[in-house]
């Protein structure tokens, strides 16, 4: 109530500041327009107007908004609404003049330099104030410049001008800003509210020296991870702590302030170009409609569930069979889109009657597939379980939704289904089988999205390094040699619903993963980013492959070439088809000899379906050694080859 009174009181103080100055540009205006200070035969002219040009201008600029700014924090847009204000006021009180008696009493020009006086009276009081305003919290600055840090702003751009000005317009940050480094050499040495650009992002160790630099601001939320790796990098080795801002999300929301900077992530480290996405296409196949997702709870199924809502789909249906992860999603949605139609639903997509049972309830005309087991040693030591809920259920919702008339059903694979040494990949081959064979018999449109690992999910190494380093160590990387291509949850999902609208059916898109990561490398980036060093504070132990596990994933099995689509960031595998003369009959044979257990009988039914499979010896919980890693040996040379060609300085 009190803040409401001192707003309204504000309020009343400026309508009357301001009624004093159109009164003042009034009789400024006559005393220009004769070119004296005396105006007496003109007073009488004047004061039967002055009421109307009041009562029109404050009417005016209070419609024009010009009373709920902060004149603080006025700038270009502000002087634009005041210009607007002040002249649409002048042609209405001019107007109304014409009407209610005669003009020409009136020189013209009085008009027009009322105008221009009221603009530069109205608007040099707001500006007036921002400058007061300013040069106060420089006072305060300069009286708190012991307490203050000095900060480094990397980025010359809108964002670091944004961090600036609030820097600058707010003595209570105990920040004081030396400059700008910003790797565009046209800005070498420019000027940004008095803060100089004092070279680029590879000399911020000697501007830190020369400047006693204690924090570095990165406000560059579009720079790929590498660039911020070397940033933070440079910062470690200058010795000041590095912040960021959260991402390119930062600028479109209005977020980018001071409080919004952050410590880095690693997330940040393995940033990419944001994807663009034909927001069109998808929202065509999505609005409107009923969706299903199934796996709705988990790291994919649930990112899935939040952007497939802001589409504007009918129904969204969320099949789970984890309780808790159903209740989790549940509440986040309707947290997020309160009126949206969210349907849950517990079941599983082993038991049949439940599935059709929803299926016939609601008639989706979309399917999200993303329901799977996905831990490759868990798998192997539960390789019956693995092959039932990858495969047979892979085969349950797709037979239900092909009878049920879903119009297109969009499977997540994997990129471990490519020559596969492990049962979890092969039993998501078998599923990328199942629903190419259904799509040859059937109406439905069955598209399948091949990717690699995404940060932070379930099983995720990210998670598992952080429990590790929190705990002092040792983080534990199972090889030195071992790449995984990584992408963010949300970029993933966008672009299996990108590759959803593209497909017309049969097709198997592969999600473009950018360069694969050194899991040794990303340990110590983690330990760094924890403030500690590698190898020094927290010790990196070699545990050994796993079972089933390879050094380097693929994208593409034998046989398969890669053709280009619209979007840059989604290929097609151009996969010779195996023709299966009843896929349900090659499937069930498959599970009724698992059901027996497990053999090698069953190793030997897999790999004439899928010749490329490549298991350990023994298959799962056997003995031997693992199979040569024939897709680490062709990338390892590649990158040999590639080391010899490049000319060294």
């Amino acid at each position: 109530m009190v803040v409401m009174m001192n707003n309204r009181l504000k309020q009343m103080l400026v309508l009357l500041s301001d009624a004093v100055l159109v009164s003042c540009s009034i009789f400024l205006s006559f005393a220009l327009r004769f070119g004296t200070l005396t105006i007496d035969p003109h007073v009488h002219h004047i004061l039967v107007i002055l009421p109307l040009v009041i009562l029109v201008r404050l009417v005016v600029f209070a419609l024009s908004g010009l009373y709920h700014g902060m004149w603080r924090f006025v700038g270009a847009r502000d002087l634009i609404s005041i210009i607007r204000a002040v002249t649409l006021s002048s042609l209405v009180y001019v107007s109304l003049l014409y009407l209610v008696q005669e003009v020409s009493v009136y020189p013209r020009s009085v008009f027009i330099i009322d105008w221009f006086v009221t603009l530069i009276l109205i608007g040099g009081s707001r500006f007036a104030y921002r400058i007061y305003r300013a040069g106060f919290s420089n006072i305060m600055m300069n009286g708190r410049a012991k307490e203050a840090k000095n900060v480094l702003i990397v980025g010359a751009g809108r964002s670091g001008e944004m961090i600036l000005r609030e820097i600058l317009g707010n003595y209570r940050l105990k920040y004081h800003p030396v400059g700008f480094v910003d790797d565009d050499r046209e800005k070498r040495n420019m000027c940004i509210h008095g803060c100089r650009v004092l070279g680029n992002t590879r000399e911020i160790p000697r501007i830190a020296r020369s400047e006693q630099v204690e924090m570095v601001f990165l406000a560059v939320p579009h720079a790929p991870g590498a660039a911020k790796r070397r940033i933070m990098m440079t910062c470690a080795r200058a010795g000041v702590k590095a912040k960021t801002l959260p991402g390119v999300d930062s600028i479109l929301n209005g977020n980018v302030t001071v409080r919004a900077l952050r410590d880095f992530r690693i997330e940040d480290l393995l940033q990419r170009q944001p994807v663009r996405l034909d927001t069109l296409s998808i929202e065509a196949y999505l609005r409107g409609k009923t969706v299903m997702i199934t796996g709705a709870g988990g790291s994919i199924g649930s990112e899935l569930c939040r952007q497939v809502l802001r589409y504007g789909p009918k129904r969204l249906v969320l099949f789970e069979r984890n309780e808790f992860n159903l209740y989790q999603i549940q509440m986040n949605l309707r947290e997020l889109f309160p009126g949206a139609d969210v349907r849950p639903v517990i079941g599983d997509i082993l038991y049949r009657p439940r599935l059709e049972e929803t299926l016939a309830q609601y008639r989706p005309e979309v399917v999200f597939h993303a329901a799977a087991y996905k831990h490759v040693p868990l798998m192997e030591s539960n390789a019956v379980e693995a092959l039932r809920n990858n495969t047979l259920g892979t085969w349950n919702t797709a037979y239900l939704s092909a009878v049920h008339g879903v119009q297109k059903f969009v499977m997540v694979s994997t990129d471990k289904a490519v020559r596969s040494t492990n049962i979890m990949g092969v039993s998501k081959r078998l599923a990328e089988m199942v629903c190419q064979a259904l799509g040859r018999t059937s109406a439905t449109k069955f598209v399948t999205v091949r990717f690699g690992n995404v940060l932070n999910s379930v099983g995720s190494v990210i998670p598992l390094f952080r429990r590790q380093i929190a705990r002092g160590g040792p983080v534990t990387v199972t090889h030195p040699d071992i790449y995984r291509y990584f992408m963010t949850i949300p970029e993933s999902v966008q672009l299996i619903m990108q590759a959803g609208a593209m497909g017309k059916g049969g097709e198997i898109f592969i999600l473009d993963m950018g360069e694969p990561v050194k899991i040794v490398d990303l340990a110590r980036d983690m330990i760094r980013l924890s403030g500690l060093d590698p190898d020094k504070d927290i010790r990196i132990m070699f545990t050994g492959l796993r079972p089933g596990e390879k050094l380097y994933e693929e994208l593409l099995t034998a046989g398969e070439e890669i053709k280009a689509t619209l979007h840059d960031k989604i290929k097609i595998a151009g996969i010779e088809q195996q023709y299966w003369k009843s896929p349900l009959e090659d499937i069930e044979e498959l599970l009724g000899a698992i059901s027996e257990g497990f053999s090698g009988t069953i190793i030997e039914k897999i790999k004439e379906i899928v010749p490329d499979f490549q298991p350990e010896n023994g298959g799962p919980n056997g003995s031997g050694d693992t199979l040569k890693n024939h897709s680490y040996e062709i990338f390892r040379e590649s990158r040999e080859t590639e080391e010899q060609q490049t000319p060294h300085a």
